[in-house]
């Protein structure tokens, strides 16, 4: 697609309006929980979803059907409507004011049709932040910080097919709770007068306590592995694609690897998801095009969910955060080096230890100890991954126009950072992606070239 076709098209907003619930709802305060309260949660994750035009329903404004039903939802889901409030002093907890002040919705018109910017399926991702609404920054009288707990952007295209901007702080809800909170809003755009899960606060569920054994930060200042490209005012964001034929071929070397250097492991842990195959290769290829110091550490973060392994369960309408993370360390000198089966095979083992119930309320313990950790994103020596693809982002979200054919990170604020690495669904107009996943990079603008080196390396393997 040529590059003019993209830059040349334009973008008319309306005015911010504020969506209100459709009934009164509490007005109260509300606290989070240990897990929801950690400081990177108040960054607003923004992602796009793409919807085709449907000719059955052109008479209809998506705009109008999103509203009027994330109004109902609202009923239900009533702290989204307030704000949340960080506190002046650093050790304060944050919590939401339930005002019903509203939704920020922003509608706005674009002069082109989707198919011209490929509904979005591009590899520079840096579109996307066309298609969001960034909130201004907000203060109270006493200068605590108040943050939106939702925020939302209609765009319509001349083809009669539209985006949905959403935007979240993490605090509010991990991916599995985002997901449940615009289901309703989808049962409501086709009729239903309730949602079919009804919503559940119960943060104090997830608290944890003060401990006097903290887990130990997993790296230092001392220890990380710095970059010679970092700090940089340059950073570049970048999507890739991996098709599931590479996907199949990565695993199928990974135990070739491991047969051939007669390393004895079990039957079951030759058998690597692909999660934990394109981590690891991921990480290496990050490693090295970031240069990071040899003899330095570096670090993988990643969420596991823990709902599964809570007892006694959650009721099913808990929409907070149900993660903890899990963070594998290794020298830098050892993810270069080694055979690539040996990092999936420590990130494997990690996560079986971070199911565990021990590991868990260890986690949640140290969190509500607010343990000072280093500040890894500035210096490139930790990869933050998330993984979307299994969340069922595209699935249940139809308000009239079938689901979206395409999803989409946009790259602001949380994604601004270079430890930021995302897996995502690939478009499902893209037929020759199927099984495959789109891998979302944040790097300085230095070492893009050398991942994109890695990953086309990834697509050749035999």
């Amino acid at each position: 697609m040529a590059y003019d076709q993209i830059t040349s098209f334009k973008i008319q907003n309306k005015d911010v309006e504020y969506v209100k619930p459709s009934k009164p709802t509490p007005s109260t305060t509300l606290s989070l929980s240990t897990i929801d309260n950690r400081p990177e949660f108040l960054y607003l994750s923004q992602a796009i979803r793409v919807y085709q035009s449907q000719n059955e329903n052109s008479k209809n404004d998506p705009a109008i059907v999103i509203k009027e039903a994330l109004s109902k939802a609202l009923v239900y889901y009533y702290p989204l409507a307030g704000k949340l409030v960080k506190p002046h002093h650093n050790n304060g907890k944050v919590t939401i004011n339930c005002n019903e002040d509203g939704v920020p919705f922003v509608e706005a018109i674009a002069n082109c049709d989707l198919s011209s910017l490929n509904y979005l399926d591009l590899s520079d991702i840096g579109i996307a932040k066309n298609f969001v609404y960034d909130p201004p920054s907000l203060q109270d009288e006493n200068g605590n910080q108040l943050i939106y707990p939702m925020v939302v952007k209609v765009t319509m295209f001349q083809c009669g097919g539209f985006t949905l901007g959403l935007g979240e702080p993490h605090a509010i809800a991990d991916g599995s709770g985002s997901i449940k909170i615009f289901q309703a809003v989808a049962e409501f755009a086709s009729g239903r007068t309730e949602p079919s899960v009804k919503p559940v606060w119960e943060r104090e569920r997830l608290n944890g306590s003060i401990t006097k054994t903290p887990m130990p930060s997993p790296i230092d200042e001392a220890s990380a592995a710095g970059s010679p490209y970092l700090p940089s005012k340059t950073l570049v964001h970048e999507c890739f694609k991996v098709d599931g034929e590479s996907i199949k071929r990565l695993k199928l070397n990974l135990t070739k690897e491991i047969l051939d250097n007669n390393v004895q492991v079990a039957n079951d842990e030759l058998n690597f998801t692909n999660f934990e195959s394109l981590a690891a290769y991921v990480w290496r290829a990050r490693t090295r095009a970031l240069k990071l110091r040899y003899h330095g550490k570096t670090m993988l973060k990643f969420a596991v969910g823990i709902r599964r392994h809570l007892d006694p369960p959650l009721p099913e309408g808990y929409y907070g955060n149900t993660i903890v993370d899990a963070d594998v360390v290794l020298p830098v000198k050892e993810v270069n080096e080694k055979p690539l089966s040996h990092v999936v095979k420590i990130i494997k083992e990690f996560k079986k230890v971070a199911f565990t119930k021990e590991f868990i309320n260890n986690s949640i313990d140290t969190l509500e100890t607010r343990v000072e950790e280093f500040d890894f994103d500035g210096n490139g020596s930790c990869m933050a991954l998330a993984e979307w693809k299994h969340l069922g982002f595209l699935a249940n979200m139809d308000f009239g126009w079938k689901e979206p054919v395409n999803l989409i990170p946009a790259p602001c604020n949380m994604f601004g950072k270079v430890s930021i690495c995302i897996f995502f669904p690939p478009s499902d107009l893209d037929t020759s992606m199927r099984g495959g996943v789109k891998i979302y990079v944040s790097l300085p603008i230095d070492a893009m070239p050398k991942f994109r080196e890695e990953m086309k390396t990834l697509t050749i393997i035999n």
